[in-house]
């Protein structure tokens, strides 16, 4: 099989961002952001996901945590889709609920070359460690549309800020290491139209 591991750097004049992601890992993960939760979202992703990831971001964060919550977003997308290559023999869907305490998120992913999110989660609070709770949203979104995926998160219930998000993360994470993961029984890609 081929190799599944990519590196993608982006540099700006407001963020630089380098991003390791090998999809065949064991949850090794060195996370180094100035958004304090968002480390420990990618982390959390990272064990959740067995992916491998490294992520070094620094960005305006004076001005606010929008810029490099966006390009890690898309830098993600982007290691993504080329880790993907063809897609021979994935899975291409993943889905997962994940509760954290009283909240409970469910994603659903279809790794099907069209760019799409619908993210319905109605965050309680504004920010949690440096994260605005809207740029929750526009992470998935620079996801979904740097990866061509098409990307439903769900969270179903939750009345903790901090217990909400860490549950998206997560059934991001175990949806993805599902959709990612291989079917020995296909040989091209999972798809009537012969192509993804």
């Amino acid at each position: 099989m081929e190799t599944r591991s990519v590196e993608i750097q982006r540099k700006t004049s407001e963020t630089e961002v380098l991003l390791q992601l090998d999809l065949d890992g064991t949850g090794v993960h060195q996370i180094d952001i100035e958004i304090p939760f968002l480390s420990h979202m990618m982390t959390l992703f990272t064990v959740h996901s067995l992916c491998d990831v490294k992520i070094t971001a620094r960005g305006d964060i004076e001005v606010d945590d929008h810029h490099t919550v966006e390009d890690i977003g898309i830098c993600f997308g982007q290691a993504l889709k080329a880790a993907l290559g063809e897609k021979r023999g994935i899975n291409r869907y993943g889905e997962a609920t994940v509760p954290m305490d009283e909240a409970l998120a469910r994603t659903v992913i279809d790794l099907s070359g069209r760019s799409g999110l619908v993210f319905a989660a109605d965050l309680p609070r504004e920010t949690r460690g440096g994260l605005s709770s809207e740029n929750v949203k526009e992470f998935f979104q620079a996801v979904a549309n740097n990866a061509d995926i098409t990307l439903h998160i769900d969270l179903l219930r939750g009345s903790n800020t901090h217990h909400a998000i860490e549950a998206i993360f997560k059934s991001f994470a175990r949806a993805m290491k599902q959709a990612v993961s291989y079917e020995p029984r296909i040989e091209g890609v999972w798809s009537s139209k012969g192509n993804l």
